[in-house]
């Protein structure tokens, strides 16, 4: 007897057997420009796809579990361009245009908002540029990798789009359009609150034993969630009640009170699988980052973290270029800015990592020391930050013959009473102010105190009476420290101290 099929079935294999794309690939996305154009997607098994852009078609059959892919030629930049997809059915995207794809990844200084930064109604308003492309990937952690990001579909860079966007993503992204005149694509993937490991792929953290230690951090969270859901729960009424009060007096309000977030976000591997190993089949310029905030320990009384950041860091920019194929793309980094943290913070540690982290390839560090907010972690001055990363990009990824970083030290050698300090970057070295401020000396027994610093052409001799044989110096060693040493371009010198 023969067997009814019922209709639900046969509509889902009619579903089935339609060609499907990942969201990255749709509508008025910008492709990256010089590389073979990547398009991927499923279909049935042995169904044969046909891809068709600027005149160039390329063909090939799904394999046994429906996968399919195609390279087309490199393209220039330009557009806009159509792209047909045909198999069993067709797919026919308008608004195409080839530029520079860039990534913008990190937590909540990345998340930010265009209309909470500074001079916000000004700047959204003038923020409608059809060559800027916009595509924002949702806030998702997964226990393995995924195929297909959760994302708001592209769309260009109107003053509506824009206003929610990633300020410092726009800012960056304004600056390298309006100097390359090229199209520029703005994939930002950040969540709020979260450390590099839930960025990284578990093959990168589990491959390096000096990695451990994160794995260790995700066990005490899990264990103790129980309890930590009761404290939250008690913290969120005592928020509330404090919120009731300063409005029953006329006061201001009290800050909402951060923690982890309770939905795996700082699970290892866990952002990476949802929101990045998606869009790694997408080819891109390069990526900028904000983050370290969460991996200063504080928060989560983690004390091993800082000392473990610069090792996590490196892994997880040699982790996405390995992901992406393409070469060490630029990867550029947001250096932590200065918060008052109190005099036992770790910040000046996280700093110290993403400097020496510099050591990679092709890595520029956006030093904002000197326009953070001493009482607010997402200070809104995200002009500079995305200013600092552009020039960054120009010299690096672009070849453009600018100045790029503030002084970076490179080493010190005691010279009479002093310690005179040779830096990179250091062209017209001058100190905003009488005085050079920020630095401290100190000698074999490593206990520092002030010292009176002065501009040497290109480098710097510091002093101290109190210290007769100096052997140690260090500069902005503070969460929130008074420095005011610049570059000739106007670039704040990162805080160090050396290890001589």
């Amino acid at each position: 007897m023969r067997k009814c099929i019922p209709l639900v079935l046969l509509l889902a294999c009619a579903v089935q057997a339609e060609v499907r794309l990942p969201s990255v690939l749709a509508e008025h996305m910008v492709l990256q420009r010089g590389i073979p154009i990547s398009i991927w997607g499923s279909a049935d098994p042995a169904e044969s796809v046909s891809v068709t852009f600027r005149g160039e078609t390329r063909t090939a059959a799904a394999d046994e579990l429906g996968r399919w892919s195609v390279y087309l030629p490199p393209a220039q930049a330009g557009g806009p361009f159509d792209l047909s997809i045909r198999g069993k059915n067709e797919i026919s995207f308008r608004d195409i245009l080839v530029g520079d794809v860039w990534i913008a990844s990190g937590q909540s200084n990345m998340e930010f908002a265009l209309e909470k930064a500074n001079n916000a109604q000004a700047e959204v308003a003038a923020a409608s540029n059809t060559k800027i492309r916009l595509f924002h990937v949702r806030n998702k952690s997964s226990v393995y990798p995924q195929t297909d990001a959760v994302a708001d579909p592209w769309i260009a860079c109107t003053p509506a789009s824009a206003a929610k966007f990633s300020a410092v993503a726009y800012f960056f992204g304004r600056e390298l359009q309006q100097k390359t005149g090229v199209p520029i694509g703005l994939i930002s993937t950040s969540w709020g609150g979260t450390p590099a490991e839930a960025w990284t792929s578990m093959s990168a953290l589990g491959s390096d034993a000096s990695l451990m230690p994160v794995f260790a951090d995700w066990a005490s969270m899990t264990n103790d969630q129980a309890t930590i859901d009761l404290r939250r729960a008690k913290q969120l009424r005592e928020y509330d009640a404090a919120r009731a009060k300063a409005r029953a007096e006329g006061k201001p309000e009290p800050g909402y009170p951060w923690a982890p977030n309770l939905d795996f976000s700082w699970m290892p591997a866990g952002l990476y699988n949802a929101m990045i190993a998606p869009l790694t089949r997408f080819p891109i310029k390069g990526a900028i980052w904000y983050q370290g905030e969460s991996n200063t320990g504080e928060l989560t009384q983690q004390n091993h973290r800082p000392s473990v950041y610069h090792r996590l860091f490196e892994t997880m920019i040699q982790d996405w270029r390995r992901a992406w194929g393409i070469g060490d793309f630029p990867f550029l980094f947001v250096q932590l800015a200065n918060f008052n943290r109190g005099p036992n913070s770790m910040w000046p540690e996280v700093r110290e990592a993403q400097l020496q982290t510099l050591q990679l390839a092709n890595t520029g560090m956006a030093v904002t020391i000197d326009i953070g907010n001493a009482t607010d972690i997402h200070p809104t001055n995200k002009q500079d930050v995305g200013h600092r990363l552009a020039l960054a990009a120009r010299a690096l990824g672009y070849g453009e013959q600018i100045e790029f970083s503030g002084p970076i030290y490179r080493t010190a050698r005691p010279e009479g009473a002093g310690i005179r300090i040779w830096f990179e970057h250091a062209t017209g070295l001058t100190a905003k102010g009488t005085e050079v401020r920020g630095f401290d000396v100190a000698g074999a027994d490593r206990n520092f105190v002030p010292a009176e610093a002065r501009i040497d052409g290109s480098t710097v001799v510091v002093s101290s009476g109190a210290v007769r044989s100096p052997v140690y110096v260090r500069y902005a060693w503070a969460p929130n420290p008074d420095c005011n040493l610049y570059n000739a371009a106007g670039l704040p010198a990162s805080p160090f101290r050396s290890a001589e």
